[in-house]
């Protein structure tokens, strides 16, 4: 079971991925301002959890099980970002409540979220 810090990482592994060819460690140390030895301990948890493989240079992969909850988790942040914004949430707190609440929210209140936010957008059409 992979518990919140863990998501927290992978989905910074997914984030540095999009903007950077390789991640490794300490780019994960720098984005979310912890210790080496911190994310050291996290991704051997999460290579113990078959979520990422790290090369011989240090590179971070996702396992297809990592992907998923990687692309969970940050989707869940920006359309809960997306939500509070739009209800007129300083975009600063919005995103900060969004991380909060990615992990804590079930799978149907954020489909029932996502749901709503596509028949809206429908409607503005």
């Amino acid at each position: 079971m992979i518990y919140e810090s863990g998501e927290m990482y992978l989905e910074t592994i997914l984030i540095l991925s999009k903007s950077q060819p390789e991640v490794h460690a300490v780019d994960v140390a720098a984005e979310m301002k912890i210790s080496k030895a911190s994310v050291s301990r996290a991704m051997g948890r999460l290579r113990a959890e078959s979520c990422i493989i790290i090369d011989q240079t240090g590179r971070i992969a996702f396992t297809e099980k990592g992907r998923a909850i990687a692309e969970k988790i940050y989707e869940r942040h920006t359309v809960l970002t997306e939500l509070l914004t739009s209800l007129g949430v300083n975009p600063e707190t919005a995103a900060a409540d969004a991380c909060r609440i990615e992990h804590d929210i079930s799978d149907e209140t954020f489909d029932c979220i996502k749901a709503h936010r596509d028949k809206m957008s429908r409607k503005k059409k």
